[in-house]
């Protein structure tokens, strides 16, 4: 296995910077996901650790060694990507075993490989079936078997699940998370999807325009947001950030005013003077019973999952809002709800984070 080191990590495509000076500590045996907003420039940071794209300025470690100029079949990586990549014409082992033939590797330690890397997937049974002959779940398994049977350092996983159905996609990410616990790998994966980012991660990179916003464990991120951008992204739905008045700094916090609601204080953050901020909010911590800070909206949508019951709604000074309901309840659309939250579930953020 391996450790990675990215320190001032750089990319530009002619006078166009898309990674702007990544710094990140990836350590032996860890799951580290990196998640953003498309065009954040996750999938490019991979593709520069692959050794796919070439690195315009700062320096990648491998094990402590400057990994920069080494070629990417040299580097003891290996990548699976969204699309399966699988030859039509070859059966699953000799697609699995196809990396090893490129390199003469003997032909017992392939098919000795190969079977190991079946055996963990289950695939053993459909090792001499093409690809034509296989489920999406089946093809991408046989794409992750290709990279196990090289016995790379790092695993890299480009959005490996986002051609699967829901089903599918479920139970492959079980498979990945089996995977990891078993070869105990370092493993490092690129997804948009916010469940697979937080049931996933050991680690969770958050990455907008080429920037870490933030790097920690999924819930750290989720409780404890650093900025507004992290805040709006981490979490599925996302926080609601609602534009608020700072009148005041004081001890027990900032004192905010928002039409509907009466002035509360909380706790400041890295808002440090009265004027406008963003109030975060997780569509999870509302609820209907009467709680110490209430919102009034019209009900716009509903939508009733079983367990839980999404509800939009829209507040007199016509801001929408997500609530996030426990249980089934059922709302008629346009009609007027109070929703409740404590001011110890908000989070306050400067404005000048979104800009």
């Amino acid at each position: 296995m391996a450790r990675l080191k990215l320190s001032g990590v750089k990319k530009s495509f002619g006078g166009l910077e898309v990674i702007k000076g990544v710094d990140l500590d990836i350590e032996d045996g860890e799951f580290v996901v990196f998640v953003g907003p498309s065009g954040c420039g996750k999938s490019t940071l991979l593709r520069m650790i692959a050794g796919l794209e070439d690195i315009s300025g700062g320096t990648l470690e491998i094990d402590g060694a400057v990994s920069n100029k080494v070629e990417a079949r040299d580097r003891g990586v290996a990548m699976v990507f969204q699309s399966y990549a699988l030859y039509p014409h070859l059966t699953v082992a000799e697609n699995m075993a196809f990396s090893l033939s490129l390199r003469k590797t003997p032909k017992a330690e392939t098919t000795q490989r190969v079977l190991k890397a079946a055996q963990i997937l289950k695939l053993d049974h459909l090792l001499d079936r093409k690809p034509s002959q296989l489920s999406g779940g089946q093809r991408q398994r046989v794409a992750i078997g290709r990279a196990i049977v090289r016995e790379p350092s790092i695993f890299l996983f480009d959005e490996p699940l986002s051609n699967l159905d829901a089903a599918l996609r479920m139970e492959t990410r079980t498979e990945i998370a089996k995977l990891h616990r078993q070869l105990a790998a370092t493993m490092i994966y690129v997804t948009h999807d916010q469940v697979e980012a937080m049931t996933l991660a050991d680690k969770i990179v958050v990455l907008n325009g080429g920037v870490v916003q933030q790097v920690g464990a999924p819930m750290d991120l989720y409780q404890n947001p650093c900025n507004a951008i992290v805040a709006g992204f981490i979490g599925s739905p996302k926080m609601n950030l609602l534009t608020v008045d700072v009148t005041s700094i004081e001890r027990d916090g900032a004192r905010i005013e928002f039409p509907g609601l009466e002035p509360f204080p909380v706790a400041a953050g890295r808002v440090q003077n009265p004027g406008k901020a963003l109030l975060g909010i997780r569509p999870q911590a509302f609820s209907l019973t009467a709680g110490s800070r209430t919102l009034s909206g019209s009900v716009t949508l509903v939508e009733r999952m079983g367990s839980e019951t999404v509800v939009n709604l829209r507040l007199a000074n016509d801001t929408p809002v997500l609530a996030v309901l426990s249980g089934d309840v059922e709302l008629p659309l346009d009609s007027h709800v109070s929703i409740s939250f404590s001011e110890t579930d908000a989070k306050l953020f400067p404005v000048s984070d979104l800009h």
